[in-house]
């Protein structure tokens, strides 16, 4: 597994934002159980940015003109055809982008009542599911996904995000 993390705010340096997110997408893989490809490594590039830059991202790939905790790409679709399924195996090994939000992590954080580096691995991990072709559009999906969610959040000894 490869995160290739581009840093545009400083502070995520000093988050541990790297760290955090190599153990997010390897532990999102290993509970899925998918194997990197023979061939060559899953890879995941990951954007560490401000309120300001995601909220242009949000604003050019959502029609949202507000800033977001994290945004996710996947190179390919995966979704699932019924509600509820299992999203379809990569084929390709670049699983796609994710951006995340120092201010809004840190602000929902706080609000929350979460440990910041507990919050953000959660974010992670729910921009990784989304790679995969996880989402909660539907009821079904978002309670598959939700349930995916705490359950690699607890392999990582991090609590259930949902309880209040």
């Amino acid at each position: 597994m490869i995160v290739d993390v581009v840093i545009e705010d400083d502070r995520w340096i000093e988050a541990g934002l790297e760290a955090l997110a190599i153990d997010a997408c390897r532990a999102t893989m290993a509970h899925l159980a998918m194997p990197d490809p023979v061939d060559q490594a899953f890879e995941v590039s990951l954007l560490a940015c401000d309120d300001a830059r995601i909220a242009v991202l949000n604003d050019d790939f959502r029609n949202k003109s507000q800033p977001t905790n994290v945004l996710s790409w996947p190179s390919e679709e995966r979704a699932a055809k019924s509600a509820g399924g299992v999203p379809l195996v990569p084929n390709d090994p670049e699983l796609g982008d994710i951006a995340i939000s120092y201010d809004t992590c840190a602000r929902e954080a706080v609000a929350q009542n979460k440990t910041f580096s507990a919050h953000v691995s959660h974010l992670l991990v729910h921009g990784m599911l989304h790679l995969l072709g996880y989402d909660h559009i539907r009821d079904k999906d978002a309670a598959l996904m939700e349930g995916l969610e705490v359950e690699i959040l607890g392999k990582m000894s991090i609590s259930n995000p949902y309880e209040d």
